[in-house]
C-alpha cells in the first residue's frame, strides 16, 4: 500500500510534467492548444491534468508566470541602464526574440488577465518600466517623442503575425521587421543597417503556407 508521502510525491511528479508539457505545447501552438495535447505530452490522461488544473487559466497561470517576470526583471534593468537608447532598442529586440522562440509570450504579454493576480502583476510591472524607460530615452533625445508603450505592443502584435506566417519558410524574417520598426523609433535622420530580406522564395513559401484552406 502506498503511503501517504508517495502518493503525494506522485502528485508533484505529475504536476511537474503537465506545467512542463504546457510550457512546450503552448510555445509551440499558442495558449489556445488542445489541452489533450498537453496531456498526450506529458504522458498523463486527461483527468489528472484537470485535477492538478481544474481551468485552462489556472495551468496558464502555471506556465506564463515565470515568463512574465522575466520581462519584468527585463523592463527594469532597462531603465537602470546609462544608454537608455539603447537600452530600449536592446529590450525590444530581446522580448521579439523570446516571442521567436515561444509563441505563449507573445499572447502573455499582450493580453490582460484580470483572476490571475500572479500573472497581472509582473505584466503591470513589466509596462511601468517599460514607460519609464521611454521617457528617459526622450528626455535624452534618443528616442522620438510621440513612441509610447502603445506602440511597443504595436511591434509585437506585428511581429506575432510576421512569425505566424514565416517561422517555417523565413525564420529571421522578423529581425528585419524589428529592424524597421526601431528605426521609426529613432529622431530623426537616423537609420540603422538592416538584417538581410527573406528571399523571393521564402516569402512565397510563408504566402502559401498562409493561403485559407491550408
Amino acid at each position: 500500500m502506498r503511503s501517504g508521502k508517495g502518493l503525494r510525491r506522485d502528485a508533484e511528479l505529475n504536476r511537474g510534467r503537465v506545467v512542463a508539457a504546457a510550457r512546450a505545447v503552448f510555445g509551440e501552438r499558442g495558449l489556445e492548444a488542445p489541452l489533450e495535447d498537453v496531456a498526450r505530452r506529458a504522458e498523463v490522461n486527461i483527468a489528472t491534468l484537470y485535477r492538478h488544473f481544474p481551468k485552462r487559466e489556472s495551468l496558464i497561470e502555471a506556465v506564463l508566470t515565470d515568463r512574465l517576470n522575466e520581462l519584468a526583471d527585463l523592463a527594469e534593468q532597462a531603465v537602470r541602464a546609462p544608454d537608455p537608447g539603447a537600452a530600449f532598442r536592446d529590450f525590444v529586440e530581446r522580448v521579439c526574440a523570446m516571442q521567436a522562440a515561444d509563441r505563449a509570450v507573445t499572447e502573455g504579454f499582450t493580453a490582460c488577465f484580470p483572476n490571475s493576480p500572479g500573472m497581472e502583476e509582473p505584466r503591470s510591472r513589466a509596462l511601468g518600466a517599460l514607460d519609464a524607460l521611454i521617457r528617459r530615452a526622450q528626455q535624452e533625445g534618443q528616442l522620438r517623442s510621440d513612441v509610447t508603450g502603445a506602440d511597443v505592443m504595436l511591434f509585437l502584435m506585428a511581429n506575432a503575425g510576421v512569425l505566424r506566417s514565416t517561422r517555417q519558410s523565413a525564420p529571421g524574417a522578423w529581425r528585419r521587421l524589428v529592424a524597421l520598426l526601431l528605426d521609426a523609433c529613432h529622431p530623426e535622420g537616423f537609420a540603422s543597417a538592416l538584417p538581410p530580406v527573406p528571399t523571393s522564395e521564402e516569402l512565397h513559401d510563408a504566402m502559401v503556407a498562409t493561403r485559407p484552406g491550408r
